[in-house]
């Protein structure tokens, strides 16, 4: 079943727990019964197990065990682990249950978790729910402190921590996995971090620094110029191991309950002057420059430009700049260019590629999607390339929308309604329709119709082995157009009793397969999926399916191809 994870800048700490107060005669009867974790039931269901420690396998003490309504997730009912890890969750009725685990110095998890996904135990008559094994993390911790190369504190400086992917899959990137700032010594810490390979940029700005427009001049009569050249320094962001070259980054691995440093020194230099022509809009207005500074394709700060001086001289300085990458929109109609600033410049006017309009129309069965000032709906563009992580959005109106300054590759579209996500089922451009959320632009205006389904059907079913439901296997719905696994596709974990659910599918064919120990494989490669149909269930959403559908079969659980 597909988890609710607690995400704290972009990293996944699990569940929160939350304990649903009882009566105080129930409370008062569990401190004073040390083994009241492990007291048989009175009536209704036991979900029972012990909690232990994923790396040494030992027992977890005193560890918070909640069961959560699968549907809602509140909480249900909770209890600590004994001194022997032990826990019970008593008088359960006949239900599935979200089942999360919590510690300090632990990653709080739900239970048999993979990515967002979980098992859900299932309570009831023949069903095996007294001795189960959850296992918890350890939370790895990375410290460090911040210098100036003359081994003075950086106090506020900007610690940010990005997470490599795990596997080589389509369209991975690296993603921040975390932010932080420096305290008055420079220190900084990250604590709860979850096994794997980090990258660790700094950004921060000389305290002393002092930037002034090159295009108002001085005088250096009295030495204040050259005074103030000295102060105009920046500070280019800093990678772990001593580099500004993000490629050049040194990974950091951290494994489960691992405690590491990484310290960072900062190097000043010369601050850079980059000059735009501001260029002039259709109605006599000053054009609008931007300069984003990105890592790793993310914008991690915008430099900003003295507008008044553009209306005065007819083009836009950005002060201060570091040396680093940059995203540059310059012109009208605006050109996006990849910039590596090394040297002040007067930046070519012509500098790089022409962005273009795509706008269209919203639609579901009816015609036009009633969207406006009465039904807000919301539109996200994604790119698919990992090169660029900085996502656009806008607005329907009247069953219309538009995105400015779009610029060329392959593109994800999202539609957010005020009752929830919509899920794309085609986009059409030109009398060419395909499944899917995902486009492609190029060097000229796109125009699209979009066609969305108000009314996605739920897919149940179970997964099985040996004709017995098979707990913790990764369960796939593909469709039949394999290129629009990115938009269509749905996936879930199997729960304790085979069970699963595949949510928010929209018309069309389709194909349910299951996969053990499926959670590592490159499913979302055609290549690779397609080896596992055969064995799969075929079905059919229609727009009268209804909003659940079950399949007729069980899922056959296939083993994952080496």
């Amino acid at each position: 079943m597909r988890a609710d994870p607690v995400s704290i800048f972009g990293l996944r700490f699990g569940h929160t727990v939350v304990v649903l107060l009882v009566s105080t005669a129930y409370l008062a009867a569990v401190a004073q019964t040390p083994q009241a974790a492990t007291r048989p039931a009175a009536a209704g269901y036991r979900i029972a197990g012990i909690v232990v420690n994923s790396v040494t396998d030992e027992p977890v003490r005193h560890a918070t065990v909640a069961a959560l309504n699968e549907e809602d997730s509140h909480t249900v009912a909770s209890v600590e682990s004994d001194e022997e890890g032990r826990f019970s969750l008593d008088g359960l009725a006949a239900a599935k249950y979200q089942l999360t685990a919590s510690k300090r110095g632990f990653i709080s998890a739900a239970y048999d978790e993979h990515e967002e996904f979980s098992s859900a135990i299932v309570t009831g008559p023949g069903q095996e729910t007294e001795n189960l094994k959850f296992k918890i993390i350890p939370g790895s911790t990375l410290r460090g402190v911040v210098t100036t190369e003359g081994g003075e504190p950086v106090e506020g400086a900007t610690v940010m921590l990005f997470l490599k992917p795990r596997a080589h899959r389509l369209n991975d990137r690296i993603t921040q996995a975390n932010s932080t700032a420096t305290d008055d010594t420079g220190a900084y810490e990250f604590n709860g971090v979850q096994e794997g390979e980090f990258l660790l940029g700094v950004k921060a700005d000389p305290w002393y620094a002092l930037h002034r427009s090159a295009q108002r001049g001085a005088s250096s009569s009295d030495g204040s110029a050259e005074m103030r050249a000295a102060l105009d320094v920046a500070y280019p962001i800093t990678f772990y191991e001593e580099t500004t070259d993000e490629t050049s980054a040194t990974t950091i691995s951290l494994a489960k309950g691992n405690r590491e440093e990484a310290n960072v020194t900062l190097h000043a230099v010369p601050a850079l002057h980059l000059t735009v022509e501001a260029g002039r809009k259709p109605d006599g207005g000053i054009g609008h420059a931007e300069l984003r500074q990105t890592v790793f394709g993310m914008q991690v700060a915008q430099v900003n430009a003295g507008f008044m001086d553009a209306m005065r001289t007819g083009t836009t300085e950005f002060t201060g700049v570091a040396p680093g990458h940059y995203e540059l929109v310059q012109g009208n109609p605006p050109r996006i260019a990849e910039l590596d600033a090394t040297t002040s410049q007067q930046v070519d006017p012509l500098l790089g590629s022409p962005t273009v309009t795509v706008a269209g129309t919203l639609r579901n069965g009816a015609g036009l999607l009633p969207c406006g000032s009465n039904a807000f709906t919301s539109l996200t563009l994604e790119s698919v390339e990992s090169t660029r992580q900085n996502p656009q959005g806008t607005i329907c109106k009247n069953g219309e929308f538009s995105f400015q300054g779009v610029p060329s590759g392959a593109w994800r579209l999202s539609v957010q309604s005020q009752s929830g996500q919509l899920q794309v089922a085609t986009i059409a451009a030109g009398n060419r329709a395909h499944g899917g959320n995902e486009f492609t632009v190029g060097d000229r205006a796109v125009t699209l119709t979009v066609t969305v389904s108000e009314s996605a059907t739920r897919i149940t079913g179970f997964a099985r082995k040996n004709g017995k439901g098979k707990a913790g296997v990764m369960v796939v719905l593909v469709p039949a157009d394999l290129a629009a696994i990115p938009g269509l596709s749905r996936r879930d974990q199997s729960d304790s009793d085979g069970s699963f659910s595949l949510r928010d599918v929209v018309p069309g064919r389709y194909t349910v397969v299951a996969i053990q120990d499926g959670w590592e494989l490159d499913w979302s490669r055609p290549e690779v999926i397609a080896r596992y149909l055969p064995g799969g269930i075929s079905v059919t959403v229609t727009s009268s399916s209804g909003k659940l559908l079950a399949l007729p079969a069980p899922v056959p659980v296939e083993s994952r191809e080496p």
